[in-house]
């Protein structure tokens, strides 16, 4: 029986290097996975707190003028959620790591028509799932103040471009992932539907 055991133990002999090897690079790769992801998180902070601090003393952008796309245009503040973000012109992946992005050939925040601002469930739009109708959105681009009200919120399909669709009224549509707790590319979209109201943002 010794014999036997013996003979076990040096069978796995040569393998504990590589086990002992396979541990270290998963642990390596596990480390640098979570470090990538709480840099690209801090990356995105820094930004939306420095451009933040820079709104108050911009100036107001001409009329005529659309931003290019990666330019800050604005922030978005829900104070019942807590929620504030500064918006960023164009919809990439790229523009939604710093910030919440204007779809770009939509009406500018103020201007007739609809408003269409996009975000990740899971950072800066992630407070959206507690939002509710007669909620207020403001909207700051420079020295300029828009106030929205919440009138509906929906779950569709990313097919249903309809909520992205114009119209001749004053409105914002805010759009996010949905399920906001589901692990990977989510299904569904979370549709924010406000319109501006004649109160004065403050």
């Amino acid at each position: 029986m010794a014999g036997a055991n013996h003979k076990c133990e040096k069978s796995r002999g040569p393998f504990r290097p590589l086990l002992r090897w396979g541990t270290y690079l998963f642990f390596v790769s596990g480390t640098l996975a979570v470090g990538y992801a709480a840099l690209i998180l801090a990356a995105g902070r820094i930004y939306q707190v420095r451009e933040l601090g820079e709104f108050n003393h911009e100036v107001v952008l001409p009329d005529s003028r659309v931003p290019p796309v990666g330019e800050s245009i604005g922030e978005i503040d829900i104070p019942s959620l807590a929620l504030r973000a500064v918006v960023i012109q164009g919809s990439s992946a790229q523009v939604l790591r710093f910030g919440v992005g204007h779809l770009y050939g939509t009406p500018m925040p103020g201007e007739l028509g609809n408003v269409v601002l996009a975000g990740h469930r899971d950072t800066f739009f992630r407070p959206l799932r507690r939002i509710r109708v007669g909620d207020t959105i403001l909207l700051r681009t420079g020295k300029q103040a828009f106030r929205y009200e919440v009138e509906s919120t929906a779950v569709v399909s990313p097919k249903d471009v309809y909520v992205l669709r114009s119209s001749d009224r004053n409105e914002l549509t805010l759009v996010t992932c949905f399920p906001f707790d589901y692990v990977g590319s989510a299904p569904k979209r979370f549709v924010v539907h406000a319109r501006k109201t004649l109160v004065p943002a403050e």
